[in-house]
């Protein structure tokens, strides 16, 4: 691989991750509620499963899922269904003051919770699948040794994906002052479910193409 087109994959992906979406939206709500220091553990929880995607994509699951119908289907169904799920659970969660939220290591508020939230909203998109199934030959040279290659360009996404987390986690953890009155929060709970219903109901319509 040239520096060339590892410097062509770096522009790529500092854009693609820049985008919102649910992985981001994720980590700016996190962060406004509970600070970037517990948000790392919803971080950890998004970049495990970005990990196992990237494998699943590199074993053939990507593959998969781009040509069989029922499979992409069932994973994109019960990924909408979640995010679905998390943005009614959201839009109708009482506002809690952040101060108290940030001091609550236990129960849906502890570092196991967080964990299992972003692992699973990283998880709802079977399109990640086949995103990296498709991104990553796109740079790579076949008449080179194909593992140093994935690695490079796995640990490459890692190092910019976790970057635009935490800058996603910081910018709410600055906005989490201005917000903490009741009716803010409820604003913010209302913009953060709505937008995971919208991100659910936008992921049935997506196809294998």
């Amino acid at each position: 691989m040239s520096l060339q087109t590892w410097l062509l994959f770096v522009t790529t992906v500092f854009f693609v991750s820049a985008t919102p979406g649910p992985n981001m939206l994720l980590a700016m709500t996190h962060g406004i509620h509970y600070g970037v220091r517990r948000t790392l553990m919803t971080c950890c929880g998004l970049m495990t499963a970005l990990g196992l995607i990237m494998l699943g994509s590199v074993a053939g699951l990507g593959a998969l899922l781009a040509t069989s119908e029922l499979l992409f289907s069932i994973v994109k169904y019960a990924g909408a269904l979640y995010l679905v799920y998390l943005g009614v659970k959201t839009w109708r969660s009482l506002p809690q003051p952040v101060a108290e939220l940030r001091e609550d290591d236990s129960g849906k508020h502890g570092p196991w919770a967080l964990f299992r939230r972003g692992f699973l909203v990283a998880m709802s998109n079977p399109k990640a699948f086949i995103f990296f199934t498709a991104l990553f030959p796109q740079f790579m040279n076949a008449h080179q040794p194909q593992g140093p290659q994935l690695a490079i360009l796995a640990a490459t996404f890692y190092l910019i994906e976790s970057c635009w987390q935490l800058s996603y986690a910081s910018g709410g953890a600055r906005l989490a002052r201005w917000l903490n009155s009741a009716r803010r929060l409820r604003l913010v709970n209302r913009f953060s479910g709505g937008a995971f219903v919208g991100a659910g109901l936008l992921l049935t319509g997506l196809s294998r193409q």
